[in-house]
C-alpha cells in the first residue's frame, strides 16, 4: 500500500488504496492558459501520484491540493461540438424534461457556460432555471438566473425547492465527492422532500483495458469508474433510478433520488438538543462555581489532568478562585494544570487541609474515589459532579453514578 494513498476514497470513503499511475510532476493542464513559450516552461509542476481504491476501484491522485487548482482566474469549461455529443445533450435534454413538471424549479452545480440549462429553459418556459458556478457565465436572462456561488445544500436546498438538481462534469473536481451528495440527500431530508438528481462524471473504465494514460493529469484529481460511480451513489444513500454510459463508454450517467434516511435527521436533532443543553450548562453551571467561591470552607477540584483539566478550562476555575487541585497519581504532584494553571497536589494534602466542597470532574470514577478519601480519612462535607446541566450533589443521589455503599 502506498502511504499517500492512506487518505479516504473521495466514491466511497474506504481507507486503503494502491499505487496506480505515476505521472511525476505535471503542470496544470487545462486552466493555466500560458500566454508565451516562457510562461508555459515556468509554470509551476504538481504531483501527479494517483492511487485506486481497493475497495470501489475509484481512481485519485493522493497528492492532490485543491488549492493549487486557480479555477478563480481560469475557468475549466468543457468544449465539444462533436456530432455524436451534441446528439447525447439532445437526447439528455428530453430525458430532463420528461422528468419536470410544467413549470419546474431546475438547479445546475456547476453550469459552465450555461448552454444545457438554457436550452431546457427555452424548450420549458415558464419556471425557473438557476445555475451555480463561481467561475461560469453570471446573469439573468430571462427565466435563467446564473449566480457566481456555490451551491450549498444546507441554505439552497430548502431555499429553492428544486424539482431537479443536475451536476455535470464536477463531482471529479471534488476533493469529496461522496460528501457532498450526503449533505443535499440530508439537506432534502431536513425539508421534508426528495430532491430528484441527474448525475454526470467521466467514466474512464478503459483505461485499464487499454493501456492509455492521457486521462491523468492534476486538475481531474479524481476519476470514477462504473463501480466506484455507483458505490458513491451508495454510500450516499442515492436511490438510483439508471445508471447508462454514453458516448462509446467515456461518461457515465444517473439518473437519482436524494434523500437520507430518516435517522440521520433523529441523529442531528439529537446532537443539536445536546449542544443548546450544554451551552445552558454552561451558564449554569459558572453561575455555582462563582457562588462555591465565595462560601467559606474552600473547594478543591480532584484531578488535574484530561476530564478533570477540561472541566476547569470549560467552566472558568482560574488559579485564584479555585488554587486547590489534588490527584491521587503520586508522578502527577508538582506539575500544573494544562491551561489554568493550578499546582497538582497529591491527594494527601486535603489530610491537612480539609476542604469543605470536593468537586469530582470525572463522574463514572466518582464512587471509587470517595471509597479512597474515606479510607484515607480525608473529609469532605459535600461532593459535586456535573449532571445534567449542574452540579448535584453525588451522596444525594439521583444519578446514574451511585453505588449502594457508598451513596450514605
Amino acid at each position: 500500500m502506498s502511504e499517500s494513498g492512506s487518505r479516504a476514497c473521495p466514491a466511497c470513503a474506504h481507507h486503503v488504496a494502491t499505487p496506480f499511475f505515476d505521472g511525476g510532476e505535471q503542470p496544470l493542464a487545462t486552466i493555466a492558459w500560458p500566454e508565451t513559450a516562457a510562461d508555459a516552461h515556468a509554470l509551476p509542476r504538481l504531483p501527479v501520484d494517483f492511487v485506486q481504491c481497493v475497495n470501489c476501484t475509484h481512481i485519485y491522485n493522493a497528492a492532490f491540493d485543491y488549492a493549487r487548482v486557480p479555477y478563480s482566474s481560469k475557468p475549466n469549461l468543457m468544449f465539444n461540438r462533436g456530432t455524436a455529443w451534441s446528439a447525447f445533450i439532445r437526447n439528455l435534454q428530453g430525458r430532463i424534461l420528461a422528468r419536470i413538471p410544467a413549470k419546474p424549479v431546475v438547479v445546475e452545480i456547476g453550469h459552465g457556460d450555461a448552454g444545457l440549462i438554457a436550452a431546457l429553459a427555452a424548450l420549458r418556459p415558464g419556471g425557473r432555471y438557476i445555475g451555480f458556478d463561481p467561475h461560469g457565465a453570471t446573469g439573468n436572462h430571462g427565466e435563467v438566473e446564473l449566480r457566481a456561488e456555490l451551491f450549498d445544500p444546507s441554505v439552497h436546498v430548502a431555499a429553492l425547492a428544486p424539482d431537479i438538481v443536475i451536476s455535470r462534469h464536477v463531482l471529479e473536481h471534488l476533493s469529496s465527492p461522496v460528501s457532498f451528495l450526503q449533505w443535499i440527500a440530508f439537506a432534502a431530508a431536513e425539508s421534508g422532500r426528495d430532491v430528484q438528481a441527474y448525475l454526470e462524471v467521466p467514466c474512464v473504465d478503459r483505461v485499464q483495458e487499454t493501456g492509455r494514460t492521457v486521462d491523468f493529469y492534476y486538475e481531474h484529481n479524481s476519476q470514477f469508474t462504473t463501480r466506484s460511480f455507483t458505490a458513491m451513489l451508495g454510500a450516499s444513500g442515492a436511490r438510483i433510478e439508471s445508471i447508462e454510459h454514453a458516448y462509446d463508454r467515456e461518461v457515465v450517467t444517473a439518473f437519482v433520488t436524494l434523500r437520507s434516511p430518516f435517522a440521520h435527521g433523529e441523529n442531528a436533532r439529537a446532537s443539536s438538543a445536546y449542544r443548546e443543553a450544554a451551552s445552558r450548562s454552561r451558564i449554569a453551571i459558572v453561575r455555582q462555581l462563582e457562588a462555591l467561591a465565595a462560601e467559606p470552607g474552600g473547594v478543591a477540584i480532584w484531578g488535574g489532568t484530561g476530564k478533570s483539566a477540561a472541566f476547569m478550562n470549560r467552566y472558568g476555575c482560574d488559579a485564584v478562585r479555585f488554587p486547590v487541585v489534588v490527584d491521587s497519581d503520586r508522578s502527577k504532584a508538582g506539575t500544573f494544570v494544562p491551561g489554568t494553571g493550578q499546582e497538582i497536589r497529591f491527594r494527601d494534602w486535603l489530610k491537612d487541609h480539609p476542604a469543605q466542597t470536593l468537586i469530582i470532574p470525572p463522574q463514572w470514577r466518582a464512587a471509587d474515589i470517595i471509597r479512597e478519601i474515606r479510607g484515607e480519612g480525608i473529609a469532605a462535607a459535600r461532593v459535586l459532579i456535573e449532571h445534567e446541566g449542574r452540579l448535584v450533589d453525588f451522596l444525594a443521589g439521583g444519578h446514574p453514578y451511585e453505588m449502594p455503599e457508598v451513596a450514605k
